[in-house]
């Protein structure tokens, strides 16, 4: 008699915790795979209602995970938001409100984001702003996600005048990064998530670019041997940051590295620009910036453009916008005043910031990146 294969026990994944602060509890981020069987547990018995916020181009993923939540005998229902940015808007979220109202939301009851940060940006602030607080769980699918979007808390949405200037602290009750959602990601995607992962070597754990160096090409894939290592450092840096400073009074800051830059021009191209392709950008003006200012080193200003190019992450942009990316920045949220604030180097994973720079060095850092 034949025996019929068994199934592989399910790995027992990685936890990240993530402590709390400013009153928060702390939460787990679990990497791993096959990792939709921890929801219920995160939900928690006290939840009647589950509303699955996803975007139309996982309406897939979005029902099984619905449909899996139904089976475990909570109400379920499936709000379906427009992909990438054109979640990020008002509207957006009030139609999430009116789903919320219509199915008897209540304080006990918990919204799941599946999706990528956009998905999880959006979806945090409908928790945030629905009875003022419901519990939320991030089910990110993309490395950005993973990596950054879905880990720290900040939620928010896009206005006419910039990116994420609508917003609130709310940290989710739990973070699920299934590994297994970036097989079938667009290499486009996953490329422009190694920005994040990037940034993150390079203000706090240089052995993150030093795998990358290793072996660029292997980086570039959801099966390369270091993903989950790239991956799970990555979330460690921004744990341990956000972990003593929710509310980016201090220390966070430092994970705005090349964020000034890269939002303006996000807005100077509505959007049509990946996150990670403008992080990459605006790292390497922060760079050239600490490298004027006296503060950066030579090697480590090139090696931005280098590691970052290794991937495929572009290095320039074009130099006629920079009069509107100068005034976007003036209205960034990382402002104060009329003093522009960059963080920058003052050597590998030492991240500092510049305020108030002089026009003439911005001028020279934009004309470094210029295309």
């Amino acid at each position: 008699m034949t025996t019929p294969p068994q199934e592989s026990p399910r790995a027992t994944p990685t936890r990240v915790t993530v402590g709390g602060s400013a009153g928060t509890a702390p939460y787990d981020v679990l990497i791993g795979r096959r990792l939709l069987g921890e929801l219920p547990g995160l939900i928690g018995a006290d939840a009647t209602r589950v509303a699955v916020l996803h975007p139309e181009a996982l309406a897939g993923t979005g029902e099984v995970v619905r449909q899996d939540l139904a089976d475990q005998g909570y109400e379920t229902i499936a709000v379906q938001l427009p992909n990438a940015e054109e979640a990020k808007t008002a509207e957006v979220a009030a139609y999430c409100w009116t789903a919320l109202g219509r199915s008897g939301f209540t304080r006990t009851d918990v919204v799941v984001a599946v999706g990528g940060g956009a998905t999880t940006d959006v979806s945090g602030f409908v928790a945030a702003s629905w009875l003022r607080g419901v519990r939320w769980i991030a089910v990110p699918t993309t490395v950005l996600g993973m990596v950054d979007a879905a880990v720290g808390g900040k939620t928010g949405i896009n206005t006419a005048e910039g990116k994420n200037l609508v917003g609130a602290f709310h940290p989710p009750a739990g973070v699920l990064c299934d590994l297994a959602a970036l097989d079938s990601l667009p290499v486009h995607d996953y490329v422009s998530g190694l920005a994040e992962v990037i940034k993150a070597g390079f203000i706090a754990d240089p052995a993150i670019l030093e795998l990358i160096e290793a072996d660029p090409g292997a980086a570039r894939r959801p099966d390369g041997p270091g993903t989950a290592e790239l991956l799970e450092r990555a979330i460690r840096v921004k744990a341990d940051v956000v972990s003593g400073d929710l509310r980016e009074s201090g220390p966070r800051e430092i994970l705005n590295y090349g964020h000034t830059l890269a939002h303006a021009i996000e807005k100077n191209e509505r959007y049509s620009w990946r996150h990670g392709a403008a992080v990459a950008v605006g790292m390497v003006f922060a760079a050239e910036l600490g490298r004027i200012a006296g503060r950066l080193d030579d090697a480590t200003a090139d090696r931005h453009r280098a590691v970052l190019a290794s991937v495929g992450l572009p290095v320039t942009y074009r130099g006629a916008a920079w009069p509107k990316l100068l005034e976007t920045m003036r209205v960034d949220k990382k402002s104060r005043g009329n003093r522009l604030r960059f963080i920058v180097l003052d050597g590998l994973a030492r991240p500092s910031v510049l305020e108030g720079p002089d026009p003439a060095m911005l001028l020279a850092a934009h004309a470094e990146i210029a295309a």
